[in-house]
């Protein structure tokens, strides 16, 4: 078996286009839109992944005899163990990350399957904080923040999803050359109140890359 190389939002994006095949073998009746709709999610996988092997694009390529909702989830399962798993990360590395919350409340590791991750994220009610734990250039950052639920669904800047948002709101570390002493910037975005239902739909990590950026500097 060959080293995992697909990453959980890729995964995700994989399904969506497995998904969209399915929904073509059973709506449309025209051989030359069926195959271009299979041609059309083949691309957008292969540009996930541009640097593979040829045993792991095999993998990545269903096969025209799949045609039903068990012949696409079989194709998915085969492709889960290539799947590359969050890095290993401990209460106490979580914690270094925010040494400032000495309360600091943590995500029960133990019950998390960090194949289908892409980012920690949890909520602190008693705080109304947010904390974002993310790997981002060989090393783990951790983005604190309060959050407001805003009570309606909308889009989730991470995902792209019709979800329960809420509002977070985190200081950004950047400053300004000459600066004054009371300099500080908000950055602010709009994001799932459920991690993990977000974890499960998103499909891209530059949005998210790009909002820690904003704050970490």
């Amino acid at each position: 078996m060959c080293e995992p190389f697909i990453r959980n939002h890729q995964y995700n994006l994989i399904k969506n286009q497995a998904d969209s095949v399915l929904h073509a073998l059973r709506t449309v009746s025209d051989p030359k839109i069926l195959e271009s709709v299979r041609f059309s999610a083949q691309t957008k996988v292969a540009e996930l992944f541009p640097e593979i092997t040829d045993n792991q694009k095999t993998m990545l390529e269903p096969n025209s005899g799949l045609k039903t909702s068990d012949d696409f989830q079989k194709y998915l399962q085969a492709l889960e163990p290539n799947l590359i798993e969050f890095p290993q990360i401990t209460e106490n590395q979580i914690r270094k990350l925010f040494p400032k919350n000495k309360k600091l409340k943590l995500p029960d590791l133990a019950q998390i399957d960090f194949r289908y991750v892409s980012f920690l994220s949890w909520t602190d009610i008693s705080t109304n904080k947010m904390f974002i734990v993310y790997h981002l250039g060989g090393q783990f950052v951790g983005v604190e923040g309060r959050y407001t639920a805003i009570n309606k669904k909308s889009y989730c800047f991470v995902c792209n999803r019709y979800e329960e948002l809420a509002l977070f709101s985190a200081i950004s570390k950047k400053r300004p050359a000459h600066a004054s002493s009371d300099y500080y910037k908000s950055v602010g975005n709009y994001l799932c109140m459920n991690g993990h239902e977000c974890n499960k739909n998103m499909t891209d990590a530059s949005s998210l890359e790009k909002f820690i950026h904003s704050v970490i500097g």
